[in-house]
């Protein structure tokens, strides 16, 4: 009866571990990689690869997320702290974590208006705003909204201009709301406003004013699959990251 038992258990665990190969690797991403990290999963499952399961957010709810156990393969962030978190809670396979990209934070306006800000130590954005709302993420949690808080802070405009923000859940939502003209100005990332033709970029915040934008990746310790592995070896390599140079982001 014993020696049934342990057969059994051995056939379920070796059934297990084949459906957790045979499922395509489940990747947690920043919501700005949407376009990117698309077209990487279509460039991988064109040379015979099942196409990973992408799930796109603000990096702080994808963070969450898998520390609190969801299924997943692979995160990759849009800073190094929600990396760190999950780095900090043993959530992170070893010496898997690379810097994989870089990016620009630009202010963006609806692609008719005819303004332009100089983002430079003083800058006025409550007169640019002109009554209006400064859409971006959540400054207290979203990386493109502590990256935007970050640089008003560094420029003297944080103060006058944080009444009027519009904190959106991420990104690509502040990035909606400028399109739709809910917000005259918007704050996000280069290759947000780059894969939008609904918006213009009327500034460039200066590298110095944030922290150094950085897309850590790295797969998650919990993961079983070698696709998901393979899969972050891609996108880590000069292929790879070649598909996201063509949106807009550096390779790091």
């Amino acid at each position: 009866m014993k020696r049934w038992f342990l057969w059994l258990f051995a056939l379920l665990t070796l059934a297990g571990a084949a459906v957790a190969q045979s499922r395509p690797p489940v990747v947690l991403a920043a919501a700005s990689l949407q376009e990117s990290m698309n077209a990487a999963a279509d460039a991988w499952a064109k040379r015979g690869h099942v196409r990973p399961t992408l799930s796109f957010a603000a990096s702080s709810a994808l963070a969450r997320q898998a520390a609190a156990g969801a299924p997943a393969d692979l995160f990759v962030s849009a800073d190094v702290e929600w990396m760190d978190d999950l780095d900090r809670r043993g959530l992170l396979a070893s010496r898997s974590r690379t810097n994989l990209l870089g990016n620009r934070l630009v202010l963006v306006a609806p692609a008719e208006s005819k303004l332009r800000v100089a983002l430079q130590p003083g800058v006025d954005l409550s007169r640019a705003l002109n009554g209006g709302r400064l859409a971006m993420a959540d400054p207290d949690a979203v990386p493109a909204g502590r990256y935007g808080k970050a640089a008003l802070t560094r420029l003297g405009a944080w103060e006058r201009v944080a009444p009027s923000v519009v904190r959106a859940e991420n990104v690509r939502a502040a990035l909606a709301l400028v399109e739709r003209g809910a917000a005259p100005l918007g704050i996000v990332y280069a290759t947000d406003a780059k894969a939008s033709a609904k918006v213009r970029v009327v500034g460039i915040f200066p590298a110095a004013s944030h922290p150094p934008i950085v897309y850590p990746i790295a797969r998650l310790k919990a993961s079983r699959s070698v696709e998901g592995e393979r899969f972050r070896r891609f996108l880590t390599s000069p292929a790879g990251k070649a598909i996201f140079v063509r949106y807009g982001f550096s390779a790091r």
